[in-house]
Parts: structure tokens; sequence; C-alpha cells
């Protein structure tokens, strides 16, 4: 397949924006060399924001496609031509999922389950929120569980002094089961979402081919880390924050409101219309509210529209390349792939070859989600997770290492592998 001169651009800009990300931690330490509320230091650490790295170079490609087709218009019509769906749902579903009533009945279910291990209170909250916990994405979605098991990480354990060892290893097994935790049903993780319908699976297709799968995978996954890091999880000093009763028909309203979101997830002028009911809502019951947290919601929101428009210049070399594989070069080519491209972007292009086997099918979408906790990019729910993550104590003032994050997803993307593939 020859690649246009857009393409061929959009790929070199996509090859830049993953050096970037690998670089945030840089960009802060230069920042560092400035005074304090300069104009260099502050476009330092704008430029160290990972979740900005994506929107920026594409916005670089939109600015090219002006220059390369001396038209305005092209550009534009490039844009209209997109699908923003995702990142318009992913920013709606974390705001609505970080708000007081979901994430305290979401924290009651876990607490209640980890009551029933004989452990530690917390090491058992730590193993209930990191296994079970990660599977709620299946039924509210993989960005609303990302977002819930994320808060909930941040306060007991990031902002308690734990180690770095130990919050890069809970980085990377939270990210690794999220994105494997969300193939229980047909309809929650993105990756999923991209072929469902033309390769026709349901939710019971997915349950026996995936699901039982990564149920094992998460309780592996987390018992062994949990294990590793014992010791430290059980010094850790839990701060118990004083819960305030909520009318249990807030909280009852709440989850519908998420429920609509999710329900009508392909339906983005549907689900901003739920949304804006939903602001009125907290608007009027403020007293029982935290702050939304929008900021977070718009960056990550704009660090997925970034992805989409420059994955969807990459087909040129992505589909050649997929097309060529057998069944365990598809697989592990996949894990591998979607560490530097979004796991739904890869499923989607895999969904466009003509004659795919069942075995290639599933070993592209295993593959895709096995890899989804080895970069930030790798999966969707990524950046909502680090845009809550990254302030905590645990990551002092420098932000998550790229590096740090693949080597503490290393053993549950093993786990995963064996599991998806060996099993």
């Amino acid at each position: 397949m020859t690649a246009t001169h857009v393409e061929i651009l959009a790929t070199s800009l996509f090859a830049l924006a993953v050096l970037h990300t690998f670089a945030v931690k840089r960009f802060a330490h230069w920042a560092a060399r400035y005074p304090e509320g300069s104009i260099m230091e502050n476009i330092l650490h704008f430029l160290a924001e990972t979740e900005v790295v994506f929107g920026l170079w594409g916005a670089a490609l939109f600015a090219g496609i002006i220059a390369m087709k001396h038209s305005l218009h092209d550009a534009v019509a490039y844009i209209d031509g997109l699908n923003f769906t995702e990142p318009k749902f992913v920013f709606v579903v974390m705001v609505v999922a970080a708000t007081r009533p979901v994430v305290q009945l979401a924290e009651a279910c876990i607490t209640g389950l980890a009551r029933l291990l004989p452990l530690k209170t917390s090491v058992a909250y730590y193993f209930a929120a990191l296994s079970f916990g990660t599977l709620l994405g299946s039924f509210i979605t993989e960005p609303a569980a990302m977002t819930l098991i994320a808060i909930l990480l941040k306060r007991r354990y990031f902002d308690c002094g734990i180690g770095p060892g130990l919050a890069y290893a809970t980085l990377g097994l939270l990210f690794v089961n999220i994105s494997i935790g969300g193939t229980l049903t047909h309809f929650a993780a993105p990756p999923v979402l991209m072929v469902a319908s033309k390769w026709q699976w349901d939710t019971w297709f997915m349950l026996s081919h995936f699901g039982w799968r990564a149920i094992a995978s998460c309780i592996v996954a987390t018992a062994l880390v949990t294990f590793i890091y014992r010791a430290e999880l059980g010094r850790v000093a839990v701060l118990e924050q004083p819960v305030r009763p909520l009318p249990a028909w807030l909280t009852a309203l709440h989850v519908v409101f998420l429920a609509l979101v999710v329900l009508f997830a392909h339906h983005p002028d549907v689900f901003f219309g739920v949304f804006m009911l939903f602001l009125g809502i907290v608007s009027a019951t403020q007293e029982y509210q935290d702050q939304l947290r929008l900021r977070e919601g718009l960056l990550v929101g704009y660090f997925l529209a970034g992805l989409v428009t420059l994955g969807s210049l990459q087909s040129w070399w992505l589909q050649p390349l997929i097309a060529g594989l057998d069944g365990a070069s598809m697989y592990f080519g996949a894990t591998g792939l979607t560490a530097l491209t979004d796991n739904a972007a890869l499923t989607y292009l895999g969904s466009l070859v003509e004659g795919i086997s069942p075995k290639l099918q599933y070993a592209l979408v295993a593959g895709a989600v096995t890899g989804g906790g080895l970069t930030v990019i790798a999966n969707a729910p990524n950046p909502a997770g680090i845009g809550i993550l990254q302030s905590s104590k645990a990551f002092s003032n420098e932000g998550i290492s790229p590096l740090r994050l693949f080597l503490g997803a290393l053993l549950p993307t093993g786990i995963a592998i064996a599991f998806f593939w060996l099993v």
C-alpha cells in the first residue's frame, strides 16, 4: 500500500508524539531551571502534561495539511470526517463516575468484599479493588471503572506514603486489569466494540472466550503483586475520611445517569443531553457533591481526540502488517503494537481485513487487550488513570515515568499472556 504525503506526515508526527510521551519528565526537569511563573517555566510544564501530547501533535497535523494542500477547507474536511464519539464519551463518563455518590457506592461494595477476606484491612482492600473492582469495567465501561478505582487507590495508597516500586507495580497492574477486565461483555471495552458487531460477538461469546480468562488473570496477577508487596501494604496507614451519609435516592439517581450515559455511548447528542441534566442535578444538590473533575475529563478527552486525529492515518502501514500475520504472530504482534497505538484503533484496522479467520480474530483482540497496560496510549482509559494519579505523593512532582510504567506492567502482562494465549 502506497502512502500519501499526508499519511507520511501523520506517521512522522505520530512517532514524535510517542517520543514526546517518553520525554514528559525531561520537560518537567527543564521547567525547574526557570523562575517560577515565568513564560518558559509555564510552557515547559504545559509540554510535560501527558494528556496534551497527542492533542498538540494532532494540531500540528492540522496545520501540516493546510500547508501541504494549500487549503484550510481540506484540513477542516479531514477533521469533520473523523469520529470523536469516544473522546466525548470518556469525558462525560469520567465526570459522572467521579462524583461523590458513585465513588462512595463503589467504595462500599469493595469494602464489603474486602471484609470477607482473611487479610489485614489495607491488604484486603488492595486485593479487592485491583482484582474484582477492575472487572466493573465490563458493566459500567472501562473509563468509568478506571476513574473509580484510580480515585480510591489515590486516597488509600498513593497519597499515604507508598514507595515508587509499589506505586509503579500498582499502576501497571491497574492498567492491565482494566484493559482485560472489560472483556466479560461485548459493549464495554473499546477494542471489543470496534469488532463485536461485524464479527457477531455477543456477551456469551465474550464470556466463553475472553471473560473467564480475564477473571482468572486479574485474580492471579493481583494476588502475586499483593504477595510481593504484602509487607509494605500492611504498613500503609490508610487515612479514613469521615463519610457523610448521602440520601439513597441521590445515589440511585447518579447510578441511573451513569447507566444512561453508558446506554447511549454511541450517540453523543443523546448522552450530552443526559449530561446537561446531570449537571443540573449536581448544581441543585451541591451540599452532597465534591468539585466535579471537569479539568481531568477535558484533558483526557483532548488526549484521545489527538490520538484519533493522528491514528486515523496509520492504516497504510498497520493494515498490511496485520494482514500478513499467522495466529501466534498476530497475538504477540498485537500485544507489542498496542503499546505504540491505541488498541481500539488496532482492532478496528484488523476488522477491515476481509476474510480474517476466527482464530486470527481472537488473536488480534486478545493481543490488543493483553498489551493495554504497557503504555499510556495503549488503552483509551489509561490517560484517565494518569490524570488522577500523577499528582499523588507517590510520584513526587516529577510525573509518571513511561519506562517505569512499562516495567511495572510486565508481570501482569505476562500473566495475561499465559491465560489468553497459552492456556
